[in-house]
C-alpha cells in the first residue's frame, strides 16, 4: 500500500523519517526552543524537594513522602489540565498555571526552612504538584497538528523523549549542585523561577498551539470524549506507571547510596548517567526506520527494561551502579517513545493533549509511589533496598501489558472521528 504524492506534506511523509526533516517542519522552532526552556524545571522538582526536606527533617522517608504528594497531585490534575487545554487552548491554561506553581513552590520552600510540621508540607505539596505545567504533552500535541499522520510522528516522539531526557541530564545535576553547594532551598527556588519565565515564553507562542475544536456556528464544541475511554490508553497508563517506578526508585535510592558512601555530590552525576542512557537510546530510536509494529516493539522494549531493572539492587559500587543505570536508561527510551507513538493511532486529535497528560501523569504517579516506598525501604532496610522498587514496578506492568496487548491495536480507519483526526491520506503501513 503506497500513498499518492499530492502535496509537499505528503511527499515529506513518504520520505525516510529523520531528525533533519523533522526539524525543517514549518513553525517547529517557534515552539521547540521555548518548550525546552519551560520543561527544564520539571526535571529539578522532585529531587529538589527530596534534598530540601531530607535536610530539614533528617529523614528520607519524610522527604520521599512530600515528593510523593507532589507527584500524586500532578498525576491527578494533569489529565484535567490537558482536557482544558484541548477545549480552551494551551495559553489559557498555561499562564495561570505557571503563576500558581511558582507561588506554591516558594511557599513549600518557606515552610520547610521554618521547620513546619509534616502535614503542612503535605498541604503545600498539593498545589505545587497540581500546577506543574504540562509543557511536554503540549509540545507533543503541537507536533501532532504539524505532522498529521506522517511517519515523522515516530521521529517526533523520539525527539521529544530525547529532549525530556536531556532535561533530566541537566536538571538533577543543577538541583544537586544548588542544594549541596549554595543552599538546600536553592534548587526549589530556582525551579520556581525557571518555571515562571519558561512557561510564559512558551505560552506566548500562540501561532503553533492546536486549534480549539468548534461547532459549525463558531462556538466551542461541547461534546468531548475523554481519552481515558480508549482501551489502549488505559493499558499505556499502566505501562507508564511502571516506568515512573523506575524514575522514582532511582531518585531516592541513588541519593541514599551516594550518601552512604560519603559522596553525596555523585548523586547528580549518577542520575545524569541514567538519563544520558535514555537520551542516547532515544536518539537511536528516532533515526531508525522501523518495520516492526509498535505494539511488538513496546513489549520487547518493556521486557528488556524489566530485566535491566532487576540487577540494580545488586550494585555495591558507584561504578557498577553507573553502568547499570546507563543500561536501564537505554531500555526506558524505546518503551516511552513507542508508547507515545501509539497515541497517534489510538486517540482522536481533539483529545491527544489529554491522552499525553494521562501518560505523563501516570509516570508522575508511578514515580510518587516509588519515591514513597523506596524512601521507606532505605530508612527501614539496607542501603540500596530502594532499588527493589523499579524491579517490582516494571514486572507488574509487564505482566499487565502482556495480558492486555490486544487492546493496543488502533481503531479501523473507517471509524476515525472526522473532526478530531482530520482528513487522512493512505500511507504505507509496516
Amino acid at each position: 500500500m503506497a500513498s499518492t504524492v499530492t502535496t509537499s506534506k505528503d511527499s515529506a511523509a513518504t520520505s525516510r523519517p529523520g531528525y533533519g526533516r523533522l526539524l525543517r517542519t514549518r513553525g517547529a522552532w517557534t515552539f521547540l526552543l521555548p518548550g525546552f526552556a519551560a520543561r527544564q524545571p520539571f526535571a529539578m522538582l522532585t529531587l529538589s524537594i527530596v534534598l530540601l526536606v531530607q535536610h530539614t527533617t533528617g529523614s528520607y522517608g519524610a522527604a520521599g513522602a512530600v515528593a510523593a504528594v507532589t507527584g500524586v497531585s500532578m498525576a491527578l490534575f494533569a489529565p484535567y489540565t490537558g482536557r482544558l487545554a484541548d477545549r480552551h487552548g494551551q495559553r489559557a491554561v498555561l499562564v495561570p498555571g505557571v503563576l500558581v506553581h511558582a507561588a506554591a513552590g516558594l511557599g513549600l520552600t518557606a515552610l520547610a526552612l521554618n521547620g513546619a510540621p509534616l502535614w503542612a508540607l503535605f498541604a503545600a505539596a498539593v498545589p505545587t504538584g497540581a500546577s506543574v505545567p504540562q509543557v511536554g504533552p503540549m509540545v507533543r500535541a503541537r507536533w501532532g497538528v504539524r505532522l498529521k499522520g506522517s511517519p515523522l510522528m515516530a521521529t517526533a516522539a523520539a525527539f521529544e523523549s530525547v529532549t525530556d531526557e536531556f532535561t533530566f541530564v541537566v536538571g538533577p545535576l543543577l538541583a544537586t549542585a544548588l542544594c549541596t553547594t549554595v543552599d538546600p532551598s536553592a534548587g526549589l527556588i530556582t525551579e520556581a523561577a525557571l518555571t515562571l519565565v519558561g512557561g510564559l515564553l512558551f505560552a506566548a507562542q500562540k501561532g503553533t498551539q492546536p486549534p480549539v475544536a468548534t461547532s459549525g456556528d463558531g462556538h466551542t464544541r461541547v461534546r468531548h470524549a475523554s481519552a481515558l475511554r480508549v482501551p489502549g490508553v488505559r493499558v499505556l497508563i499502566v505501562t507508564f506507571l511502571g516506568i515512573g517506578s523506575v524514575f522514582g526508585g532511582m531518585q531516592v535510592s541513588l541519593a541514599a547510596f551516594t550518601e552512604s558512601i560519603g559522596e553525596p555530590g555523585l548523586n547528580g552525576v549518577l542520575y545524569g548517567v541514567f538519563a544520558a542512557g535514555n537520551m542516547l537510546a532515544g536518539l537511536a530510536c528516532g533515526a531508525i526506520a522501523w518495520k516492526v509494529a509498535p505494539q511488538r516493539r513496546l513489549i520487547v522494549a518493556y521486557a528488556a527494561l524489566a530485566l535491566a531493572a532487576s540487577a540494580l539492587w545488586t550494585a555495591d559500587s558507584a561504578l557498577l551502579l553507573g553502568a547499570l543505570g546507563l543500561l536501564v536508561g537505554m531500555c526506558i527510551a524505546p518503551a516511552l517513545i513507542t508508547g507515545y507513538t501509539l497515541v497517534e493511532s489510538l486517540v482522536p486529535a481533539g483529545a491527544r493533549t489529554e491522552a499525553f497528560t494521562w501518560l505523563t501523569g501516570a509516570v508522575a504517579l508511578g514515580q510518587a509511589a516509588a519515591v514513597t516506598v523506596a524512601g521507606q525501604f532505605e530508612d527501614r532496610l539496607w542501603d540500596g533496598a530502594g532499588f527493589l522498587v523499579p524491579l517490582g514496578g516494571t514486572l507488574l506492568a509487564l505482566a499487565t501489558l502482556l495480558a492486555l496487548r490486544s487492546r493496543l491495536a488502533g481503531a479501523p480507519r473507517g471509524r476515525t472521528v472526522a473532526r478530531g483526526m482530520g482528513h487522512r491520506e493512505p500511507v504505507a503501513v509496516d
